[in-house]
């Protein structure tokens, strides 16, 4: 184990840059590379529509079709192991390291998802804002301690090429294209659910760095805790200003549990459960007293 800061900071430094080639994505952690500082020249980034614009360059990766023959669930015993030791040792510790040292991050209210563990035999969904392309892909691990995350995400992520299994390892179950793919995505949901696991979602499911308000989303996501009859929580990154190196700390606040309306039929206690999340993550955001990036909307 690393004895100084220094070495600390040395590692995060290596984890980052591996991070970054191997996603191609420099421009997107945008005042990273100046010594981890908010930059002294505000950025502003310009959108047309908060529903489907993407900040991230995922322009070289060919993304996979996710077919009935794609394998969601691996009931391997060597598989599982390397899935193990990927998960808990080669991902978590140089995830936590980036994740303190790049961010300084902080989870924020996790007890209520302890709470809600002691009495339930069922997993539960996780909502999350989308503001980071790498600590992103992090931040359900750190959330759902000691048990495993599994994130709901687009194929891109089962796509890159050297990291397919990685990502699987890691907990990703990328979303179905057809009836049959389907069917085995609804039966992995079932299977992670009855293990007592956590299930994250990006509902606004672009990746907007930095941004501090929370994007408008659909309620579709929200069919599964009332399908399920599990809870949902929310989990909103905002950002602090901060006399550390970087100018600024990251937190997450985890609230909930938000459950489905069964006085409501499964639409309507969808429509209701999505409401409650959004307006939670809504006033949670508004803690945020840092711009990093300024976003503004394209008139022209």
């Amino acid at each position: 184990m690393p004895k100084s800061g220094y070495e600390l900071l040395q590692i995060g430094q290596k984890f980052d840059y591996f991070a970054k080639k191997e996603y191609n994505k420099c421009n997107i952690e945008l005042f990273l590379s100046e010594g981890m500082k908010v930059p002294k020249e505000k950025k502003i980034y310009y959108y047309t529509d908060e529903l489907n614009d993407d900040f991230a360059d995922n322009s070289k990766i060919e993304t996979v079709k996710i077919d009935k023959n794609f394998k969601y669930i691996h009931r391997n015993v060597f598989w599982n192991i390397g899935a193990f030791i990927v998960y808990r040792v080669i991902f978590y510790i140089p995830a936590f390291i980036y994740g303190k040292i790049k961010f300084g991050l902080k989870i924020k209210n996790r007890k209520v998802i302890k709470e809600y563990l002691k009495t339930s035999k069922k997993g539960y969904f996780v909502y999350q804002n989308h503001t980071q392309e790498i600590l992103d892909t992090f931040l359900p691990s750190f959330i759902a301690m000691p048990t495993k995350a599994y994130i709901v995400a687009n194929a891109d992520n089962v796509s890159i090429k050297g990291l397919k299994t990685a990502n699987q390892m890691m907990g990703a179950l990328p979303v179905p294209e057809d009836i049959e793919s389907t069917k085995n995505f609804l039966s992995a949901i079932q299977y992670v659910i009855d293990k007592k696991k956590e299930i994250s979602i990006y509902p606004e499911a672009h990746v907007w760095p930095y941004y501090t308000g929370i994007r408008k989303f659909k309620n579709v996501s929200f069919k599964y805790p009332v399908k399920y009859d599990v809870p949902a929580f929310s989990a909103t990154t905002v950002y602090k200003k901060s006399k550390n190196l970087r100018g600024f700390k990251t937190y997450v606040y985890v609230d909930g549990p938000f459950y489905k309306d069964k006085t409501l039929s499964n639409k309507e206690a969808q429509e209701r459960l999505y409401k409650e999340v959004y307006e939670t993550m809504v006033k949670r955001a508004k803690e945020s007293d840092i711009e990093i990036i300024t976003y503004k909307k394209n008139e022209g």
